[in-house]
């Protein structure tokens, strides 16, 4: 569960769809794949911090950095389910049904409420609340959505969701990996 608290309120989600993404000379489809720059220095950061980013130049990318300081690596935040806050999560994403609220990575931090500025946060601190769930949890893996220059996401078998979970955003292949 992620939950943060923005100066309208309180929203909380399950995460239910993540992508994993290397880091440099490792992996063509992170941002941190040619090196350090001022966009992505969180991504090289101490793990547990908020790797924030502008995508299409309208929509908030949320990724969670996952390995120690100096190594670069995120977990975008692709999907989730509102638990806590929705009617605040409703206002935030007027005329949206409640399944599309957070089903997407700029959909889950625009019903969220995350600033493009909190990129760099310690989810583990105010505003912020991460937890991890007690049990582990049944998921299926597969290839990233739209993601080029690693074969189409194919090569990268680090989308993973829980299956059912209507949180879960539709899969898209990369248009190059589709022709």
């Amino acid at each position: 569960m992620l939950g943060y608290d923005a100066p309208d309120g309180l929203v909380a989600i399950r995460l239910s769809e993540v992508e994993a993404y290397r880091g440099v000379g490792e992996d063509p489809g992170s941002h941190a794949f040619r090196g350090r720059t001022a966009r992505n220095a969180v991504m090289f950061g101490e793990p547990g911090h908020l790797y924030a980013y502008f995508s299409y130049g309208m929509h908030v990318c949320l990724n969670i950095v996952a390995r120690p300081a100096g190594l670069s690596s995120g977990v975008l935040m692709r999907g989730a389910t509102v638990v806590a806050g929705i009617d605040l999560a409703r206002q935030r994403r007027p005329g949206v049904n409640d399944r599309d609220l957070a089903r997407g990575p700029g959909r889950l931090s625009r019903a969220l409420g995350v600033p493009l500025g909190a990129g760099g946060s310690d989810l583990l601190e105010s505003p912020f609340e991460l937890r991890v769930p007690e049990a582990p949890l049944h998921s299926a893996c597969g290839p990233r959505t739209g993601v080029s220059g690693d074969g189409g996401g194919t090569a990268y078998p680090w989308r993973f969701w829980l299956p059912g979970d209507e949180g879960v955003s539709p899969y898209r292949r990369h248009k190059l990996a589709a022709e």
